[in-house]
């Protein structure tokens, strides 16, 4: 068969493009090496539906080993009971657990898209908006800082079935004892989805949620560093509260309703080879060598966030407890959508992002995001973290001078070319 020269060529510019750019989008990541190396292996060959000793096809045996080994290591990296690692993505694994508590118009309350949330805890364009009743907290305009009082007030009014915490930007911890307490007092679930922190919170440098929410979501990738895709989670198994039995007339746990809500309520075949990978990212997150990169991110983080102050940028809740950023650029006179479309140009690459009231559109917005798992992972340390203020700052205090901007560039790919990215491919 002919190679396809056309899509590796840009595979290959793809690569460049990381390579020569400094990467801040708070999601972002770069994998190791094995992970991508498991994604591109005969695994992707193998269609498994079902799980681990219990599927609708034969020749499972060699994935059921591989997929077993991702359920064993997230469960202790996170010490819980139940895993299931087979979402495609957090928004998969985010609408099968919902499909496994909630019925068709069900209340939910989550955290407003406007002020950090994310669109599957129950934006009106999102699944989530559209098969359940939304409600939503905020921040407070004076800190940034999540209103809890807002929450228990929603939560007491409204009596939502299921309460959702997790942000897509946030930068602060968050109280989950509070949230429990008053999920308890109306007898509602708890998700948190850590798809952002997951990294910090598997080595205890932000609150678990695990001690006080029912249900825990993620991502693999962001501070995890795995390979894109979903996971669900549980501290503990617990009797589904809806009288569920199975047929020989016991109660079904809330992990056989989580099971099956995966597949086959939201998904086919799962992906065996993106399975392999979490399991390999999984692997290096229990060594001391994630430990002291997590906790780099983390330095690195303040680190930005005290450069950037010193700038007089605005950051949302005035810093940063764990891997992001939110900045608003309105005493800048800069909208987001133009800081992010000129950095672009100099090869720094972050997203637009809306701030706590706003007045500009989701497609303008007032702010950006700025995040550092994937510089970290580079290699950069505090000092760096000035280096690339310093160069933000050049760009957005001369934004329209064109010169500028390819002087910066210049400077971007010089000074990132101390940080090598795959020097195993060529």
């Amino acid at each position: 068969m002919q190679k396809d020269t056309v899509i590796f060529d840009l595979i290959d510019k793809e690569l460049e493009r990381q390579r020569h750019g400094i990467e801040l989008i708070a999601s972002e990541n770069f994998t190791s090496l094995q992970v991508m190396e498991a994604m591109g292996t005969s695994l992707t060959n193998k269609y498994a539906e079902g799980y681990p000793g219990k599927r609708y096809y034969g020749g499972c045996e060699i994935v059921d080993q591989i997929e077993q080994l991702a359920i064993d290591r997230v469960k202790q990296i996170f010490n819980c009971a139940y895993a299931n690692v087979q979402p495609h993505s957090g928004a998969q694994a985010n609408a099968a657990l919902m499909m496994a508590v909630l019925k068709a118009g069900d209340k939910i309350l989550g955290l407003d898209l406007s002020m950090g949330g994310h669109l599957t805890h129950g934006s009106p364009v999102n699944f989530s908006g559209k098969l359940y009743k939304a409600f939503f907290y905020g921040v407070k305009k004076d800190t940034g800082l999540i209103d809890y009082e807002m929450l228990e007030e929603k939560a007491r009014t409204e009596k939502p079935v299921l309460i959702i915490c997790g942000a897509s930007a946030y930068s602060r911890d968050i109280d989950y004892a509070r949230i429990r307490k008053v999920a308890d007092e109306i007898n509602a679930f708890v998700l948190c989805d850590m798809a952002h922190p997951a990294g910090l919170i598997a080595k205890g440098l932000l609150s678990s949620p695990f001690e006080h929410c029912h249900f825990v979501t993620s991502t693999t990738h962001k501070t995890l560093r795995g390979p894109r895709g979903g996971i669900i989670l549980m501290k503990t198994d617990f009797e589904n509260p809806f009288g569920l039995k199975d047929p020989k007339g016991n109660v079904r746990m809330m992990s056989h309703l989580i099971d099956m809500a995966v597949f086959p309520g939201t998904q086919g075949g799962p992906l065996e080879h993106v399975i392999a990978a979490k399991a390999i990212a999984f692997g290096e997150i229990l060594t001391d060598e994630f430990t002291s990169y997590i906790n780099q991110v983390q330095l690195n983080a303040q680190a930005m966030a005290k450069a950037f102050v010193a700038k007089d940028y605005h950051i949302i809740s005035g810093g940063t407890d764990n891997h992001l950023m939110l900045i608003d650029l309105r005493n800048k006179n800069i909208t987001g959508k133009k800081a992010q479309e000129t950095l672009d140009k100099a090869h720094i690459t972050l997203n637009k992002n809306a701030v706590p009231f706003d007045d500009k559109s989701p497609f303008v917005t007032s702010g950006i995001r700025v995040g550092v798992p994937a510089i970290t992972t580079r290699g950069m340390k505090e000092a760096d973290m000035q280096t690339v203020v310093d160069l933000i700052d050049r760009i957005l205090t001369n934004i329209d001078d064109e010169k500028n901007i390819a002087t910066v560039k210049e400077d971007v790919k010089s000074f990132m070319n101390q940080f090598p990215l795959y020097p195993e491919l060529k």
